[in-house]
């Protein structure tokens, strides 16, 4: 068979390097993105397999996320380091190694464990796709088309993930949701060196590692900090991881000012443009997790669907994630200003929330469910595509890898602190709400805790879209060349 090489092209080839780099690129990511979710669903099946206690159980999706993201700047370095095509391959390599082993566990610590490796080679890989684009496609127009198509890959890909992490569970077992990952790295470890540019390298760089330690154990710490404040806000532990993150964050922000090897030159985030896009993507993804995971147990706990059945309800956010990201952002783009297609998409965002504040242990699938999953999902596509081009928008070629991992580490840190945020909300106004009312059922209780930690994510959207909305001044994206 004849090797997969990039289409043919013009004299304009280096501007228009074609569609296969971006099919590699976003198989890559896609692996890393559907492990986030795919697992949500087959938790009470791992539970019954292996011996894992309620309070480890979380930790096979937290384990996975946290390592992700304290490790993506150190990704993104790497990238800049080695060259972004080299990287890839080799974090593709070890993810999937790590995603054999996982699939293979035979006790929760073991899988634990391989999901924490997997999540630190994710870091690395998704830096280097992010790299990768930056660096292959260079004209503006062609870039905003690739962003719609990647990120319509990456938000459909959280809603597939679970409706994949359903149906595969359902039909040959939890265990294939991680063998899935080794169909998707042969093909891009087969395609990446013969459609992907090579990337330069940069031996003088350095890794920084008290910079990789600082910015790692940060985000950890405000992550367990808002997940354990379910218990109390007043607590030591609670106080002290988030004074430790507090103080861990800003060390890392005061040795990239002064350290000659910087782990995130600081160009790249006070660009008011580029810090925008940032602030955007952490916003855009505070909500989805959240939202996912309430309604995983709103299926599956209280109106009793199987796996399969959950995964396939969870379907119009993927179909509307993936229709806002490749058709609707990407036409948008070049005619509305970036400022007013995100507050348009983050003010969607919070309606897409608005119907599940009705939710009750008698709801059915329609019309809140449904509504707020076709909602949320065409908003979060219509986000995605803007304050990824806006984050990347005018990035030196010899900080794309860095660039990359800030937005990785920015959509990961923003899903990972509205999980644990709107989670800690949800128990706690269980709680109070139990305490207030006695006779009242557990399940009624804990529904409504979801339906309130749901209205103060659509507050928290639509507040966080004003300061957003200020700060961008970038004009949209260049129109398509005639």
């Amino acid at each position: 068979m004849a090797p997969v090489t990039a289409p043919a092209a013009g004299p304009d080839t280096e501007q228009q390097p074609g569609w296969w780099p971006l099919a590699v690129i976003a198989a890559a990511h896609l692996m890393a993105v559907l492990d986030t979710t795919i697992v949500f669903v087959a938790l009470p099946s791992i539970q019954r397999t292996l011996p894992m206690t309620v309070s480890s159980r979380p930790w096979v999706v937290t384990a996975y996320t946290l390592t992700m993201a304290g490790l993506l700047l150190l990704g993104g370095r790497l990238a800049d380091r080695f060259g972004a095509r080299r990287t890839l391959v080799v974090a593709v390599v070890g993810f999937a190694l790590a995603s054999a082993v996982g699939g293979a566990s035979v006790n929760g610590a073991m899988l634990i464990a391989a999901r924490a490796v997997q999540g630190g080679f994710a870091a690395v890989l998704t830096s280097s796709t992010r790299s990768l684009l930056v660096t292959t496609y260079r004209e503006e127009h062609q870039r905003a088309r690739v962003l719609g198509l990647f990120t319509a890959t990456l938000t459909a890909g959280l809603g597939a993930g679970l409706v994949l992490g359903g149906v595969i569970t359902s039909a040959i077992g939890w265990r294939w949701c991680l063998y899935l990952n080794l169909i998707f790295s042969a093909f891009v470890v087969l395609a990446a060196p013969r459609v992907l540019p090579p990337s330069p390298r940069r031996a003088e760089l350095h890794v920084d590692l008290v910079s990789v330690l600082l910015a790692a154990a940060g985000m950890v710490g405000l992550v367990y900090g808002l997940g354990e404040a379910a218990s109390g806000w007043a607590s030591a532990r609670v106080i002290g991881s988030l004074v430790a993150a507090a103080v861990l964050l800003g060390g890392f922000v005061v040795r990239q000012a002064g350290h000659s090897d910087r782990l995130l030159p600081l160009r790249i985030i006070t660009d008011r443009n580029r810090g925008s896009g940032l602030a955007a993507l952490i916003v855009n993804a505070l909500s989805t997790f959240a939202m996912m995971l309430i309604l995983t147990y709103q299926l599956q706990s209280v109106m009793h669907y199987s796996a399969a059945a959950t995964g396939l309800a969870l379907l119009p956010f993927a179909a509307g994630a993936a229709a806002g990201s490749a058709f609707i952002a990407p036409r948008l783009m070049s005619r509305i200003q970036p400022r007013w297609l995100i507050t348009a998409a983050i003010l969607l965002e919070a309606a897409g929330l608005v119907p599940l504040i009705w939710l009750t242990p008698r709801s059915g699938y329609l019309p809140l469910i449904f509504t707020a999953t076709v909602v949320e999902g065409i908003s979060t596509g219509l986000a995605g595509p803007v304050t990824l081009y806006l984050a990347l928008r005018g990035v030196l070629r010899e900080d794309s890898g860095a660039a990359g991992a800030a937005t990785s580490a920015a959509g990961q840190l923003g899903s990972s602190v509205g999980a644990a945020l709107f989670n800690t909300i949800a128990a706690a106004v269980v709680a109070g709400y139990l305490r207030a009312h006695p006779g009242v059922s557990v399940v009624a209780g804990t529904v409504h805790g979801f339906a309130v930690a749901m209205a103060w994510g659509a507050i928290v959207l639509a507040v966080a879209a004003i300061p957003i909305a200020a700060s961008v001044n970038a004009p949209a994206a260049a129109p398509r060349r005639r």
